[in-house]
């Protein structure tokens, strides 16, 4: 019944009697077939702005984009006179291209992922899978295409693509790097995981994907527990990738030193990123998912990343 109630006050009025019971009757029908996972990031988005992260170039549109200083040799017609007269320079308006554009996503689903510092605390292929989806659904409701790269060869729209998305998520790969899978030029790509591997694999493999992408985005997703290292004397630490288990007979001695390379680890994956012209992200799975959403949201923007 939440479902329903959920998806009722978000149907469109479309009038009183036969059509508006068949409408509420369609999105009932509509939100049995979500996954629950989908559900909740349709929430989370809800909660997070009404819209996408838009094509953000210039390009032929009803919406506002920026000004911008006028070149020589352009149309005179696109100068923008009125705010041109409070300046010495001249400015042109700028339109945001109204043509969809293609988001391209992936999360990783190895071992590691599936780890959880704390019970009751969502592991981080669960969060990454969450925020996957809900940053799809803003992609959605901005008239994008969306698609799982390596799994799907042309983007999809409409809320069926949701669903889509959440099937193919349930189908793990178990992979630690994307795959190689077909990418369309221009698109934008937004890739999930914990990134613990050696960056120069990382790197082989991202370096042929920002060649194809307009726009990248590395996210971290860590667990809390590893950016502080809050265990107390004698504990085993089991691998989770068949490295084996190691004894640690006093780890607080160690975390000075761990902690180190865990930050310096992070910096290499910013500069990575930096250097294929994508954008960093580390986010907690420890943080609420709103605001993690909110991050990753920003962090779309040109110029614009950060911790969280």
């Amino acid at each position: 019944m939440a479902r329903s109630t959920d998806l009722r006050s978000k149907t469109p009025a479309f009038g009183r009697g036969r059509q508006q019971a068949s409408g509420l009757a369609a999105a009932q029908a509509e939100a049995a077939r979500l996954p629950p996972l989908a559900i909740e990031a349709l929430r989370i988005a809800d909660t997070v702005s009404a819209g996408t992260h838009g094509c953000r170039r210039a390009g032929p549109g009803g919406d506002f984009w920026q000004f911008r200083p006028y070149m020589a040799g352009e149309m005179t017609q696109a100068i923008d006179w009125r705010v041109s007269a409070r300046s010495d320079q001249l400015f042109v308006r700028e339109r945001e291209r109204s043509a969809a554009a293609s988001l391209y996503l992936w999360r990783d689903d190895s071992q590691s992922m599936r780890w959880r510092g704390a019970r009751g605390r969502c592991t981080k292929l669960e969060r990454a899978e969450l925020l996957l989806l809900a940053l799809a659904a803003l992609a959605l409701r901005g008239e994008e295409q969306v698609a799982l790269l390596g799994r799907d060869g042309r983007g999809r729209q409409g809320r069926a693509a949701l669903t889509h998305l959440a099937a193919g998520l349930a189908r793990p790969s178990g992979g630690s790097l994307p795959p190689e899978g077909p990418l369309p030029r221009a698109a934008d790509l937004v890739l999930f995981g914990d990134f613990y591997l050696p960056l120069d694999r990382l790197a082989r493999r991202l370096v042929p994907l920002a060649a194809r992408s307009a726009r990248g985005l590395l996210v971290q997703i860590f667990d809390p527990a590893e950016a502080t290292l809050p265990y107390e004397g004698r504990v085993r630490f089991e691998g989770l990738e068949r490295e084996g288990s190691w004894l640690a007979p006093r780890v607080s001695s160690l975390r000075k030193a761990y902690l180190e390379r865990f930050c310096n680890h992070r910096e290499a994956l910013a500069a990575l990123a930096h250097s294929l012209g994508w954008h960093f992200l580390a986010l907690s799975s420890g943080r609420p998912a709103a605001a993690c959403l909110s991050s990753l949201y920003a962090g779309l923007a040109p110029g614009r990343e950060g911790k969280a």
